[in-house]
């Protein structure tokens, strides 16, 4: 990452910041502008063992780097990644530390017997050189018989068919099936700054309760509370990031307190806080999806692009969030 681009993902962070500040306040002290540094080459990353350890955390990951370009030897997310690059880097937002190289990776974890016992977050491998020691490709497994790729030069990461016998690993611990959630209230409710009514509550969506109660209070949808938790955390309410955000929303400690959020570890602080933050930032920009650009790049950004930031995280960001809300809604 150049410093140019360390210099503007600083402003981004002070700019979303400055939007909770109380006027003729400055939002950013010393503390949170050593957090703001450690942002530019940090991603969210879970607790290992705190629960994040579910396969669709791996493939929620991995599809924020759909579209990246495959760059051989690739390992900077900002410019491109290789195919061992792309699982490496999964697997290190969520925690895991995992080998370099695809020979390598194809030997971590555990065996699976065969594409029909496969889970989504397995590693698949080929071998398909007979130069080379062991596999020389590797990918994630999203379900389905499809699987997300960095696949070679000239291509895209992208979520193609899975091809061949590949050899699968299973890096996630097992665990026992969750208990079923209790079913939330469902009902609808009426966005006041949109002027358009919604859904709220969700029987299968983990803490729909908390996203319906936040929705009636902020007129924020609860698909797009739900949206945004999955991305940002995959549900987890105790992921914490190496830039230091926090929660189930991962809020940054400096935005959390402007928020009035004492501990962004709780899941019902947590929600409100990014709740009227969202219903603060639709306001200002009257659509979803700059609010959404907003949340991620700061609200400097999108004024100074007049729109979505041209930045390749904030727009995979956008379109998945986005996706979310519209299959929960």
């Amino acid at each position: 990452m150049s410093v140019g681009d360390v210099t503007a993902r600083i402003q981004q962070i002070q700019s979303q910041l400055a939007l909770l500040a109380p006027q003729g306040t400055t939002a950013t002290g010393g503390a949170d502008f050593a957090a703001a540094l450690d942002a530019t080459t940090g991603t969210t990353s879970a607790v290992p063992g705190s629960g994040t350890d579910d396969g669709q955390a791996v493939v929620d990951d991995a599809r924020k780097y759909l579209g990246l370009p495959y760059i051989w030897g690739g390992t900077d997310p900002t410019k491109g990644l290789d195919c061992s690059g792309l699982v490496q880097r999964v697997y290190q937002d969520l925690g895991y530390d995992l080998p370099r190289i695809s020979a390598d990776q194809a030997r971590s974890g555990r065996p699976v017997a065969g594409l029909a016992d496969a889970r989504p977050g397995d590693i698949l491998a080929w071998d398909n050189s007979s130069r080379n020691n062991g596999a020389d490709h590797v990918a994630i497994y999203i379900g389905d018989g499809k699987m997300i790729e960095a696949a070679r030069p000239g291509t895209n990461i992208r979520i193609s068919d899975v091809y061949g016998n590949p050899i699968i690993r299973r890096i996630l611990p097992d665990q026992p099936a969750a208990a079923a959630a209790a079913p939330a209230p469902s009902g609808t409710g009426w966005n006041a700054i949109t002027g358009t009514s919604f859904r709220t509550g969700a029987s299968a969506t983990p803490y729909a309760d908390l996203f319906a109660a936040a929705s009636q209070r902020y007129g924020v949808p609860a698909a797009l509370l739900s949206a945004v938790a999955k991305q940002e955390s995959g549900y987890n309410p105790t992921a914490t990031s190496r830039a230091g955000a926090q929660g189930l929303m991962q809020l940054m400690p400096g935005t959390a307190k402007h928020l009035g959020v004492s501990n962004p570890l709780d899941p019902a602080q947590s929600v409100d806080g990014a709740a009227r933050m969202l219903s603060d930032l639709t306001r200002r920009f009257g659509s979803t999806e700059l609010a959404v650009a907003a949340y991620n790049a700061g609200p400097g950004a999108v004024l100074k692009y007049g729109g979505v930031p041209p930045y390749p995280e904030t727009q995979r960001y956008v379109r998945n969030v986005m996706s979310l809300m519209k299959a929960a809604s």
